[in-house]
């Protein structure tokens, strides 16, 4: 059941200072609040490992794993961190079984229409990067309706990559840039890095600052894969339902640790 907007949960400064402390007191880290990544992406894996560790149906895990992005949803606008890609569905996802898949867009759909309450009261943005075209007729018109809704908020921007594929996605551009050509809009020298950027599903925002991907795989898993060449990446054994603030904090710390070169020379010590 949906809930009305006095009801949904405040993300914008819902912890304060003192509790943000605390959490990275428990993690065992520090991190600058002045410094966080503006765009985090996260490739959100380990939902079915967690459900058959607990002797459960994967689907459980996938609710679980809802109950996790919830947290993090909060947790990134808590930090004012500007933009979170969450790699929701992928077009390699439509392997699985049909029960699974069927599962999934369901609760796709669900939280979609439960959240928006939640969105509006935190002026969390909605926008969604993928092939609209597979996913069934209700889930469309309910992520479209959520993105129209929550267009002109100003907080956190949360971009759900649902049916997505970063090679396809890349196919995509490269076909709409030749038909720009072919069409005599564009020559063939206006296709630089910047406008082959902004012809992707991303084309609004900016390249990732941190990749976290959970459950301890070391791949890509074809995610943002023009997006991500300079990102850091930050991987971490735990299953995606069990990643909380804590492990969000040391991922962030991991982060700040680092020296963001983009190929050149680091910067001189001090």
């Amino acid at each position: 059941m949906s809930r009305s907007t006095s009801d949904a949960p405040s993300y914008n400064g819902s912890r304060d200072l003192t509790d943000i402390e605390a959490l990275q007191k428990e993690a065992g880290v520090t991190i600058d609040l002045e410094r966080v990544p503006r765009h985090i992406a996260i490739i959100m894996d380990g939902n079915g490992r967690w459900a058959t560790g607990q002797g459960q149906p994967r689907v459980v895990g996938h609710l679980k794993g809802y109950e996790t992005v919830r947290h993090i949803v909060e947790t990134c606008s808590d930090l004012g961190v500007k933009f979170l890609t969450l790699y929701t569905f992928s077009t390699e996802n439509w392997r699985r079984s049909k029960d699974e898949t069927d599962a999934l867009m369901e609760l796709i759909e669900t939280a979609t229409r439960n959240e928006l309450p939640t969105f509006q009261a935190n002026k969390i943005r909605l926008r969604v990067s993928g092939d609209f075209d597979g996913l069934p007729d209700s889930l469309r018109k309910s992520l479209t309706e959520d993105i129209e809704a929550t267009s002109k908020n100003t907080g956190l921007t949360l971009n759900l990559a649902i049916n997505y594929g970063g090679r396809q996605e890349i196919l995509r551009a490269v076909h709409e840039a030749c038909l720009r050509v072919k069409n005599e809009e564009i020559s063939p020298a206006d296709v630089t890095e910047d406008y082959f950027s902004r012809l992707l599903y991303t084309g609004d925002l900016p390249d990732p600052d941190l990749l976290i991907r959970t459950a301890g795989e070391l791949r890509v898993s074809n995610f943002l894969l023009w997006q991500i060449a300079y990102s850091e990446i930050y991987v971490t054994s735990t299953l995606w339902p069990d990643f909380d603030a804590k492990e969000m904090f040391r991922a962030i710390s991991s982060y700040q640790k680092r020296v963001r070169k983009f190929g050149a020379e680091p910067p001189p010590p001090g």
